[in-house]
């Protein structure tokens, strides 16, 4: 019997080879997933793309010097991953509190926490890694002042076709 308990009436028909491990190379993320002024998400990991059931994952791209709006992610929890850059969170119902996350430091925002990425270079592109707690990419974009005015970041994606923010 395997070490988790499963016996081999568990397994799948083709025997893990189509429904076991997924590789999505770095290069075939899909970039029409929620999007917040100010940066470009991807996603990676979705119920879409292989079937995730309890998580999301991906890629968000934010352009030297630029802010985001006020946003939250409802009920999902979210780590953010720094792969290179410099970010700058600002979070609270007045986006009053700062904090700042460099190369491989993790960012942990609970649900329903209002708050605002900020690439805080103004040369470097902020690269990270995003996972969430659910494989639905729930952005609720807020109605609020952002604590750092956004600034204009264009990009053309499926969702933006002629470009905006």
């Amino acid at each position: 019997m395997p070490h988790d308990g499963h016996h081999s009436h568990d397994l799948p028909t083709d025997g893990w080879k189509h429904s076991g491990v997924k590789v999505i190379p770095g290069n075939s993320l899909d970039a029409n997933t929620a999007q917040t002024p100010g940066m470009n998400r991807a996603a990676a990991i979705n119920a879409a793309r292989v079937g995730a059931q309890k998580i999301w994952a991906g890629t968000v791209h934010i352009h030297p010097d630029a802010k985001t709006g006020a946003h939250h992610h409802g009920a999902l929890e979210s780590v953010i991953y720094i792969v290179s850059g410099r970010a700058r969170m600002r979070w609270g119902e007045q986006l009053e509190f700062t904090a700042e996350a460099g190369p491989g430091d993790f960012i942990f925002i609970p649900p329903y926490v209002p708050h605002q990425e900020i690439n805080a270079s103004t040369e470097e592109t902020l690269s990270c890694v995003l996972v969430r707690s659910d494989n639905e990419a729930v952005v609720v974009n807020l109605d609020i002042a952002a604590a750092e005015k956004p600034e204009t970041v264009l990009w053309i994606d499926p969702i933006h076709k002629t470009g905006g923010v």
